[in-house]
This record gives C-alpha cells, sequence and structure tokens, in this order.
C-alpha cells in the first residue's frame, strides 16, 4: 500500500500511522489547525499528534515545481496579504517606466509573494517538526463504520490510510461562496481563492462584494496599476461595511478613499449577464449591469463594465462536504458549519469531535478561530475552558464576554455588541481599519450613554508627514468617562488597535489617557488628542475643521 505523504522527525509508513493509537487527530492545517495541534504536541499536554491537510483541494497556494504547500499554517488571506505587501515595496509604474513588460513586472511581484509564502510555511514545518507532530498530506474523513474516532486518509494515488484518534479537531477552514450564473473558470473570471493562480497582471478589474475581502483586493488592484470597478448592490457603500460591524466613521472613511484612490464603485447594482471572449483572451470581458434585484439602472448609471478579470468576494462557507459527518454523527447548520456546543465540541457518536475556526461559520476570522483552537485543547486534555473563552470582565455586566461557539447560524454582525469584546476585528485594505469594542450606536441600543472622542492622522506629526488620511475614535461613557470602544482606520490600525483593546478591558478613562505621556511622532499621540476631544468638543471641532480642510487642499494638489 502506497503512504500518504508525511513529514515527521521519523518517516512513517502507511500501516504505521494506521498501528498508532493518536491522542488527537487535527484535520487542516491552516492557522486554526496548526497552533491547535502545537499546543496539544508541547508540554505540559505531550500528546501523540497527527495533523492531515489536502493543500490541492482548498484553493491553496502550491509551489507546482516542489509539491510545497505553500499556505501551512498561513490564514485564508495570505495571499492578498503577500500581495498588498508586495504591491507597497513593489512600484509598478517605476518598472513600467524602466521598459520592463507586464509580464516581468507580474513576475516581480508573484516571486516576492511566493517568497513571504514559502518562509511562512517552512517555518511552520520547522515547528510541527520540533514538535514530533506527525503531518500527513491527504483527503480524511470518517469512516463509514468507524464511529466518530475512525478516519480515512485518501493520497493523491488514491491509496487509503486509516487512522485512529481519541480526540479529533475539525479545522478544515472555509471556501469561497459562488453563486450561481458566474462562469467560474480560474482564468479569468475568480473567486477569492482562485485569484491565487492568476498569472498575468490585469490592466482592468471588476470586482462584486461590498465586505471585508472585496474592498482589500480593491486597494490591491489599484495599487498594482489596475483600473478597478467596485460592483455592489448597496446603494450607500458605507451601509454595507456597517452591517459587518464597522463603525459609521470608518467605513465612510474607507469609502472615502476607495473613492480618492480612482477606485469606480457602481452602487445599487448587480450584474446581470457576462460576456466572456472564449476565442480571443485579450479581448476584454463585457459585464451587463442591472439594478439590484433587476430592472433598469437610473438615467446616467453605467449598463456595461468591460474588464480583463472579473473576482467575485461574496462570501465564504463552512469546508465540511468531503468529511463525511454523517457517519460520524456530527451535525451542521444551514451553511454547513459544524454545530457545536459552549465547549466547542460537536454531536458525534463518541462525544470526542470538536471544531474551530471557519468551519464553524462566521465570524470567518483567522484570530478567533485560533482561540476557539486552543480552548478546545484545554477542554479536552485538561478540562479546564481557554481563558479566551473568560475574557477579562468579571466587575461589569457590560462588558460579559460570551463563548466562543457563537458561529455559524448562530451568529449576527449585531452580536459584536452583546459580546464586543471577544476580539479585536481587523480589516487588511490600505488604508487599514480595525476596531474593538462598542460603537456609539451599539451603546445607545444597550442603554448606555456614551459619547466619542476623536483625532484625525493628520493632527498628530507622524500623521501629517506620512499618512495623513485616516482617524481614530475613543467611544467613552459620559457617566464615569470609561473607555468602552476603540476604532481606527488608516496605517497600522491593526496595530493600534491592540493598545485600543488593553484601554477597554483595564477599564481606563479619559483622564487616564490624558495623563499618559506618549511618545513623539508616533501614531500612538492619537490617543491623547482623542482624549482632549472629548474633554473639549467644541475646540477639537474646530481643530479637525482647519485640518481637514488644509487636507482636503493637500490632497487636490493645491497649496494654501
Amino acid at each position: 500500500m502506497a503512504t500518504p505523504r508525511a513529514t515527521t522527525y521519523l518517516q512513517l509508513t502507511s500501516e504505521e500511522l494506521a498501528d498508532i493509537d493518536w491522542d488527537l487527530a487535527v484535520i487542516g492545517a491552516g492557522p486554526v489547525g496548526v497552533s491547535a495541534a502545537l499546543l496539544a504536541a508541547r508540554a505540559p499536554y505531550n500528546k501523540k499528534v497527527i495533523l492531515i491537510d489536502a493543500p490541492r483541494n482548498s484553493g491553496a497556494l502550491m509551489n507546482e515545481a516542489t509539491g510545497e504547500d505553500l499556505s501551512i499554517g498561513g490564514p485564508t488571506g495570505l495571499f492578498s496579504k503577500a500581495l498588498r505587501d508586495a504591491g507597497k515595496r513593489i512600484s509598478v509604474s517605476s518598472l513600467k517606466g524602466m521598459g520592463l513588460r507586464d509580464d516581468s513586472v507580474w513576475n516581480e511581484v508573484v516571486t516576492s509573494c511566493l517568497e513571504l509564502a514559502s518562509s511562512n510555511a517552512r517555518d511552520t514545518v520547522r515547528q510541527l517538526e520540533y514538535a514530533g507532530i506527525t503531518y500527513v498530506q491527504g483527503n480524511a474523513a470518517f469512516a463509514d463504520s468507524g464511529g466518530s474516532s475512525s478516519l480515512f486518509v485518501t493520497a493523491e494515488d488514491n491509496s487509503i490510510t486509516t487512522i485512529q484518534a481519541s480526540k479529533i479537531l475539525l479545522a478544515t477552514g472555509s471556501t469561497p461562496f459562488r453563486p450561481g450564473g458566474i462562469p467560474f473558470d480560474g482564468k479569468r473570471v475568480f473567486d477569492s481563492d482562485s485569484i491565487n493562480t492568476l498569472s498575468y497582471l490585469p490592466k482592468s478589474v471588476a470586482i462584486v462584494g461590498s465586505g471585508i475581502i472585496a474592498i482589500e483586493f480593491a486597494k490591491i488592484f489599484k495599487n498594482l496599476g489596475a483600473d478597478v470597478t467596485l460592483i455592489i448592490r448597496d446603494d450607500i457603500p458605507r451601509n454595507a461595511l456597517m452591517k459587518i460591524g464597522l463603525d459609521k466613521d470608518i467605513a465612510a472613511t474607507l469609502v472615502a478613499d476607495l473613492v480618492r484612490s480612482g477606485i469606480n464603485i457602481e452602487r445599487g447594482a448587480q450584474v446581470k449577464k457576462f460576456h466572456v471572449p472564449r476565442d480571443n483572451p485579450k479581448a476584454p470581458i463585457v459585464l451587463d449591469i442591472e439594478a439590484k434585484g433587476g430592472g433598469a439602472r437610473p438615467s446616467g448609471a453605467a449598463t456595461t463594465v468591460k474588464c480583463d478579470i472579473y473576482l467575485a468576494a461574496v462570501g465564504r462557507k463552512p469546508n465540511t462536504a468531503s468529511l463525511n459527518l454523517q457517519a460520524a454523527g456530527v451535525k451542521t447548520d444551514s451553511y454547513g458549519g459544524v454545530e457545536v456546543d459552549s465547549e466547542l465540541k460537536a454531536t458525534s457518536t463518541g462525544k470526542n469531535v470538536y471544531a474551530a475556526g471557519d468551519v464553524l461559520g462566521r465570524p470567518f476570522l483567522a484570530s478567533t478561530g485560533m482561540a476557539q483552537g486552543f480552548a478546545a485543547i484545554r477542554i479536552m486534555f485538561d478540562g479546564e475552558a481557554s481563558s479566551a473563552t473568560s475574557g477579562g470582565y468579571s466587575n461589569s455586566d457590560m462588558c460579559s464576554v460570551g463563548d466562543l461557539s457563537m458561529t455559524g447560524d448562530s451568529f449576527d454582525p449585531k452580536s459584536l455588541a452583546a459580546n464586543p469584546f471577544a476580539f479585536p476585528v481587523g480589516v487588511w485594505s490600505s488604508p487599514e481599519a480595525a476596531y474593538y469594542g462598542l460603537s456609539t450606536q451599539q451603546c445607545k441600543d444597550m442603554g448606555i450613554d456614551a459619547a466619542e472622542g476623536v483625532a484625525l492622522y493628520a493632527e498628530c506629526l507622524r500623521g501629517l508627514v506620512f499618512s495623513p488620511n485616516g482617524l481614530l475614535k475613543l467611544v467613552y461613557d459620559k457617566s464615569n468617562g470609561q473607555i468602552v470602544g476603540v476604532h481606527i482606520c488608516g496605517d497600522d490600525a491593526c496595530e493600534l488597535i491592540h493598545y485600543g483593546m488593553e484601554l477597554v478591558k483595564a477599564e481606563r478613562t479619559i483622564d487616564d489617557i490624558l495623563k499618559n505621556l506618549y511618545s513623539a511622532v508616533t501614531f500612538h499621540e492619537m490617543y491623547r488628542i482623542a482624549a482632549m476631544a472629548a474633554v473639549d468638543g467644541a475646540g477639537a471641532r474646530k481643530r479637525r475643521a482647519a485640518v481637514g480642510k488644509a487636507l482636503a487642499a493637500r490632497n487636490r494638489g493645491i497649496k494654501e
């Protein structure tokens, strides 16, 4: 019998893999599966762990020349993050100005992305080896007659190995949702995973979607020199972002940046028909556009969009279809997400199957999934819930933290109002956006009398010189000045939010921030500026108006 591809401190045959009674089998080698496997294999647990993954079936990055899985241990958006950073470091316009052809420019971009991905993948494999974890590539599924402890692993050559494990963690992640009627081909019509295989630098891109992934790719391709059209169903773009939890001003700032970048936004629209040339790869795709829900668009609105490539970024769905879950008695919700209890335990026949990450459904965040994975391992092996599920708000009903199983059908963006302190949220667009805690609207809905203190990036020296477009907002309880939410849009927002998270968790007040000293020429100065704005609202509004006027003139290229 052939052996599935296995990597460990020992090379094991198929028979040897089958003979071992594994303490834990983890299915899925994304950030959730890898981090959970490492926790279980290391002290104090020191469990025998096998990690099973099928990278080719997940739309992940592969090095076809070597067969190396470049996405192991990396988040779903690894390619987009690498592409974003490559776009920052590589000036496409400069390379073209030097006479380089588009294919040469794209090779430079892709090579940079692959180097970043390969470095992460090799580091992950080293960690697995040092921890003594066996890593097997193949498709895992529950055996028809083996209950919930027996797995079949099918290798690329169709050979099958049986794995027996006391505990099983499902961490198979998610795949893009593909609406019907879209002619996906992986060459010119892509979803948010198959875009990883793009083989050339497009001159024009049409993106359908209004969420985080759509905005990230819109800015990525714009920074790479493409003409970008964003097609959204909502008449007001910021409303779509507010539905996923963003503060209204942060959402408005992101949309304003899209417009300022030259990205065309077709509002209240949807694609009626695709015209994809099959005999001429250089001819443009033509999209017939109609009003959302069907019918004619308003007078003067575009009825067609031409593009080199089309990208659908309209959500994701859990990866569960090939796991044969019914054989193990594991139930799923209407989206295909695994149903779990407050201990992240699925409804398996042997009460030994757990799940974490995107396989549970929304919110589809790597940070949340990893916290769920850590919690599941601790519950499996010592019965104690992860600290990530208990939070730090024992003295405040307002800041109670719900359990990490509120996902899939149970998840609603509005649940962030009832459970706003479980995790920070980051949008890796350019500029970045991030938030933690409550917005003023959520405070109002909860009966909290709250107010805001706002600082513009252009109000601090570093922001004014290097990155003037953006804002930081503190939401605080007016009765005692306690900070209950932080919202940021601008450079390094996904880093800055963690200081804001600590302010909220430590129940700091506006006065506490005003008493702190912040290093000069740092973005953290905005926390003090926002706190000052909370104390002197009228003066702050005048300062922001003056700064905003100067910034608008700067953005228009007018010297005043």
